[in-house]
């Protein structure tokens, strides 16, 4: 008889691969987020999270998805599967605008307020979203409406 095997969900960069950092600004968010990213970041959409300790160290970060040049599809429940999987404390989403435009869409409003209250049942906070750039980027902790950005 032949037992399932299952698979790795996304690949997921450990300590290991990568120098742990503690965030303490949006602005030490947007250094260590602009590593995933590389001449694609003008080309199509990814969205990213990092997973952080309760000292806001980094204890991993993955590539949820990959999209076209105006968006890209995010799943919660891989988001939230590899969230708890890493006991973290808090997240960090992000995800780049190829077009140049830091100002979030509508639809990363909506995401930005599901995804938080999927991870609130595991008691894990969304730290901030932000949005980058070739240039520039937007924090929505920075925004002094962020929580509307996380209420339902």
């Amino acid at each position: 008889m032949e037992y399932a095997t299952r698979k790795r969900l996304s690949s997921v960069a450990e300590p290991t691969s990568f120098v742990q950092v503690q965030i303490k600004s949006s602005s030490d968010a947007n250094r260590f987020v602009r590593q995933f990213f590389h001449d694609d970041i003008s080309m199509y959409e990814s969205f990213f999270i990092v997973m952080l300790n309760t000292a806001n160290r980094t204890e991993a970060y993955a590539k949820i998805s990959q999209g076209g040049i105006n968006a890209t599809v995010v799943d919660k429940r891989i988001v939230a599967k590899l969230a708890v999987d890493h006991l973290c404390h808090g997240v960090i989403l992000c995800h780049n605008h190829p077009s140049g435009n830091t100002q979030p869409s509508q639809a990363d409003v909506n995401l930005t307020k599901e995804l938080a209250q999927a991870l609130d049942l595991f008691n894990i906070k969304i730290l901030d979203h932000i949005i980058i750039t070739t240039d520039s980027y937007l924090s929505f902790a920075d925004e002094s409406s962020f929580d509307k950005f996380l209420r339902p």
